[in-house]
């Protein structure tokens, strides 16, 4: 799940991409609505968690434009007024969730979840294939009955194959999807973390690579 942070309060949008990023999602922050509106351009997001008070741009604008845009990125909006007025409003423009701040860690990552669900094809809450079981919000991998230890890249990879149901994904949209915009595209990432992963899912071989094209579970 790759998810944009727009917070001008920048202690707060970096603790809260460092959390996500735990959670194995790939993070990008902005702190203005001008710079939102401009990396939404470049990269597709599942989830924009955007805060509602932002100074130039506002964030009603940047959610309206984001509604009216082609992309299907979520919007949950944060703001500081918890009135119902004001959730009302931010939902009537076009935001998919609404969270008041002060705002449980948890919480915030379980509705990031649920609308990352339904920026995508719909998929179940645990992916399954033969004998191969990933459970995303527990942040669980298991092959025949053993559990798996992948890093966050390592099982973003594999959900995203496993999403993809035997179709071939493109290193390029493993890079899109797994990593943020620090990655570098040259390098290789890619190449380097399926490999990882194939040792840690062992044999028989589970990961296919398609000459010039990618790979498929």
């Amino acid at each position: 799940m790759r998810v944009l942070v727009v917070e001008d309060h920048e202690e707060l949008a970096e603790t809260v991409a460092a959390g996500l990023r735990r959670q194995g999602m790939a993070v990008d922050v902005v702190f203005d609505g001008e710079a939102a509106l401009e990396r939404v351009t470049v990269h597709k997001y599942d989830v924009v968690v955007l805060d509602r008070d932002l100074p130039g741009v506002h964030g009603d604008q940047v959610c309206r434009a984001l509604v009216e845009g082609e992309g299907h990125e979520r919007v949950l909006m944060l703001t500081a007024s918890g009135a119902v007025a004001d959730r009302v409003a931010g939902l009537g423009m076009g935001a998919d969730d609404y969270l008041p701040k002060p705002f449980a860690f948890t919480e915030l990552t379980a509705r990031v979840r649920a609308l990352g669900r339904r920026a995508q094809p719909a998929l179940p809450p645990v992916l399954v294939s033969g004998g191969l079981r990933l459970d995303p919000a527990r942040r669980e991998a298991v092959r025949d009955g053993r559990q798996l230890s992948l890093s966050p890249k390592e099982f973003a990879v594999l959900e995203l194959l496993l999403a993809a149901r035997g179709t071939v994904v493109s290193a390029e949209q493993l890079l899109e999807r797994a990593w943020d915009e620090a990655a570098d595209p040259f390098t290789q990432t890619v190449k380097v973390t399926v490999s990882r992963l194939r040792r840690k899912l062992g044999e028989p071989p589970l990961i296919e690579t398609v000459d010039r094209a990618g790979y498929r579970l």
